[in-house]
């Protein structure tokens, strides 16, 4: 789901990492869709090795991979209990809401009718239970069959895919899509040159526009951070990639999708800075850092985390004041709305509309009429005392446009949720652990029991709270047990469901275990109340609130489930196993004759991969029951779509690389790995001198990209055209303003310091090609043929403020100092 904010607070703080994807689009020529040719070069400049996707924030893309080796596709399996938790709650918080709008539906129904009002037959639609997109129901299945599907057929008949080795990692290999990413990553140990990405959704995307995709640059994330992380007169040796864990450690405090954040860190109220900051001045009295490869050394921890509780008092206060001043910004604004609404609203021809909205003129009828009206109006209200809030229409009825607010309006009427604990006044722990916990304050074990409840994250464990402690409870874990359970095993798919549906989710289930859900006399009926408490936790919205459920007993759930294990088909139970990784390779894949042979021969021992054969994967391959093979016919799962009666692909199952039990892997920086270019401004650049030349911002991938040349008639048309605002120019503009951004004559002072705005059309662009190639003729033939465009822009040039006009004469174009001094040089300007 990912952590809520934090992804705006990266962007913001550390802007460069941000570069705007180039994606082709599909063209279509008389009617006919032209398919995107993907074995071309990548549009961005950029060429990625291995592509890895986490395909449940995917629903429609990926038509068009650019990677060249390697295409990792990772779908949710089964998930660690500490995340079956909040699937739980967010299952049955939907599963609540849906029922609670249902019953709010038929409310208002039962009132329509009891006052005489007609209604139409309520309409039976078919819904859509979000819910089945959960590892073990049947539509997970026929998706992984649409994918293999899918894979076959791009590795038959696209060009782009001829070497790519597929991996796929379906909902029955047990862990979240992002975790089996990454520890396919941390195993492969012999691809320290390679180029990954990683496709991700988030959280603040609109699903119901049309997807724009950028690119994360870690890379210039961790120059970012090296400058920020450099600290001096350590009394021990700096190491980067150290800090740099320590850092990804700390925002693990702030949220995670397995523990409830800390009361006292909110990303927006800037958390992650003030870990950062506590960080650097404690780790003198540290000694060291708080990461080792993955090992935390909870001594240090405990130093962080009692800093942090030494200001939280403060902290609670400062939100308090924060959402004082926010609730009175809005209260004054809601007013001013209201002084500002008019108190007379014209009708018919001169009332207000939605741009757009007007299908055809309307004839003008009687405008004197409603002048008159108008006039009327203004002298009654100034005679008489009529409500300001009062508006009305020409025909004299209340006006339809005063409800366009309302929500505004109510928002001042409803009561603010009650807060018993009240973190900002004094007494706030106490209030806290009485209301959340139902113990005293005082009662130093339960406190300690609390904090020591975090631990080792495991197939198993989860921390068994609704609520988290306070960071100044951080006291005495060092002596906290910190081992790993070792054997555990996730759930299967079908007992997952059973842990993390709702009983209105049921029909996803077979009917025995069903039943289990319902039934009065189930001894887990308590596992699936039909209404629970939401406790609002300070907040304004439910969704926002702390659902609290039961937790599950994994003693008692196993043993009902044993009861009903023989009613399973054996459709059921395939669906109820754990499967594994399948590759896939096509017929020009120098892997795919060495997979062939393996189905010759049999084999039916796990063989390793001839790493020269898969561009340096490691792994081991097992002989699948439902392979898709060469020369046999692949079905499609839809029925819309042929099967593939011509296919050369070939897939086989894939196991990652084993190694033993005490087998660290250290959190360093792989042999033979190759340090991308630095992309962010030196520091010292202007005191190095560097021959005078100006620092150039790379703005995307490639800092040798060709600028586009223009001569001056032509930057003057297109400063026209383009917008004037002195906002950045794009959502995730990179780029610092210039110091002439705005000024419509101003040029860049060199290629890539301002990005060209994206309403610049291929119109435009068009437009300026041509006026440089009319120009280059101009310079050769003479000035003649454009004369007539010169007056054209002299005649224009006369509406510009005065400020804007350029030092070199009247209407002239703005020079720089240097073009001032050199009158001979006459280089063209740089887009």
């Amino acid at each position: 789901m990912g952590v809520p904010a934090f992804f705006r607070w990266l962007s913001r703080k550390y802007p460069s990492i941000i570069v705007n994807c180039v994606e082709e689009k599909a063209k279509e020529c008389n009617g006919v869709k032209v398919p995107i040719d993907t074995s071309k070069p990548n549009p961005n400049e950029v060429e990625f090795d291995n592509l890895y996707l986490d395909m449940n924030g995917i629903i429609h893309p990926c038509t068009h991979p650019e990677d060249k080796r390697l295409l990792y596709m990772a779908i949710d399996g089964v998930a660690p209990r500490a995340k079956m938790n909040q699937q739980r709650s967010r299952r049955f918080r939907a599963s609540k809401e849906g029922m609670e709008a249902a019953e709010e539906k038929q409310k208002i129904r039962q009132e329509i009718l009891a006052k005489g009002g007609i209604l139409p037959p309520e309409e039976v639609k078919e819904r859509f239970d979000s819910n089945c997109i959960t590892p073990g129901t049947e539509f997970m299945d026929n998706l992984a069959k649409c994918l293999r599907y899918y894979i076959a057929d791009r590795l038959n008949s696209d060009p782009g895919w001829k070497n790519l080795t597929v991996i796929l990692s379906d909902a029955s290999a047990p862990g979240e899509g992002e975790h089996k990413i990454m520890d396919y990553i941390r195993r492969q140990r012999g691809l320290p040159r390679e180029k990954q990405g990683k496709h991700d959704q988030f959280a603040d995307s609109l699903p119901m526009a049309e997807q724009e995709f950028i690119f994360i640059r870690l890379c210039v994330l961790r120059e970012y951070l090296e400058r920020e992380l450099t600290m001096a007169s350590l009394p021990f040796t700096f190491d980067f990639e150290r800090s740099v864990d320590d850092w990804v450690f700390m925002c693990f405090f702030v949220g995670n999708d397995f523990l409830p954040h800390l009361p006292s860190l909110e990303i927006r109220e800037g958390a992650i800075d003030r870990l950062v900051n506590i960080y650097k001045n404690v780790v003198h009295k540290t000694g060291g850092y708080l990461t080792e490869s993955g090992f935390v050394n909870l001594q240090r921890v405990q130093m962080i985390m009692l800093a942090v509780g030494e200001v939280e008092d403060s902290i609670f206060k400062k939100r308090k004041d924060d959402d004082d001043n926010f609730k009175r910004r809005q209260k004054e604004k809601r007013k001013r709305m209201k002084r500002d609404q008019p108190s007379f609203i014209p009708g018919g021809q001169f009332s207000p509309q939605a741009l757009g909205n007007r299908s055809s003129p309307q004839a003008i009828s009687n405008p004197r009429q409603a002048a008159f009206e108008m006039r009327m109006h203004d002298r009654q209200n100034s005679t008489t005392s009529s409500s300001p809030n009062t508006s009305l229409t020409s025909d004299g009825s209340p006006s339809l446009t005063g409800g366009i607010k309302r929500k505004a309006e109510d928002s001042d009427s409803e009561p603010e949720p009650e807060d018993n604990i009240r973190l900002w006044e004094t007494g706030w722990k106490q209030r806290y652990y009485k209301n959340k916990f139902d113990v005293d304050a005082s009662d130093e074990k339960f406190r300690r029991k609390v904090v020591q409840s975090y631990g080792c994250a495991s197939w198993n464990w989860y921390y068994p709270f609704h609520y988290a402690p306070f960071a100044s409870d951080f006291e005495g874990i060092a002596d906290m047990p910190s081992d790993f359970e070792k054997g555990s095993k996730p759930f299967k798919p079908l007992e997952q469901l059973m842990g993390v549906f709702p009983a209105a989710s049921g029909n996803f289930l077979p009917p025995t275990w069903r039943k289990l859900m319902t039934d009065p006399e189930s001894s887990i009926i308590d596992f699936y109340p039909e209404d629970f408490a939401i406790d609002l936790n300070g907040k304004k919205y439910a969704w926002q609130g702390v659902a609290l459920l039961p937790f599950v007993d994994e003693r008692r759930l196993r043993a009902a489930l044993e009861e009903v294990y023989p009613d399973l088909t054996p459709e059921e139970s395939r669906r109820n196993s754990l499967g594994g990784d399948v590759l896939f390779v096509g017929k020009h894949h120098p892997l795919c004759d060495f997979i062939v042979e393996q189905y010759k021969t049999k084999n039916t021992e796990p063989v390793d991969i001839p790493p020269e054969l898969c561009y340096g994967i490691q792994g081991k391959l097992t002989l699948n029951e439902n392979a898709v093979l060469p020369d046999q016919t692949v079905e499609s799962p839809v029925p819309m779509l042929r099967d593939l009666a011509q296919n050369s692909a070939v897939s086989i199952s894939f196991k990652d690389p084993q190694f033993d039990e005490d087998f660290v892997f250290k959190a360093i920086v792989l042999p033979g790995a190759k340090k991308p270019a630095p992309v962010l401004k030196p520091g010292d650049w202007e005191k190095n001198n560097n021959d005078g030349r100006p620092w150039r911002p790379q703005l995307g991938f490639n800092r040798d990209r060709k600028p586009v040349h223009l001569d001056q008639s032509a930057f003057r048309t297109l400063s026209h055209t383009m917008p004037r605002e002195r906002g950045m120019p794009g959502m995730y503009a990179n780029a610092v303003p210039l110091g002439t951004y705005g000024n419509p004559y101003a040029r860049p002072l060199l290629s890539g310091q301002q990005q060209i705005p994206k309403l610049l059309s291929s119109k435009l662009v068009l437009l300026s090609f041509t006026l440089h190639c009319v120009s280059s003729l101009h310079r050769t033939a003479g000035a003649a043929p454009l004369l007539a465009w010169n007056r054209m822009l002299q005649s224009q040039n006369q509406y510009q403020p005065s400020q804007y006009q350029g030092l070199g004469g009247p209407m002239s174009y703005p020079q720089r100092p240097e073009d001032r001094m050199d009158r001979g040089r006459q280089s063209p300007p740089l887009l």
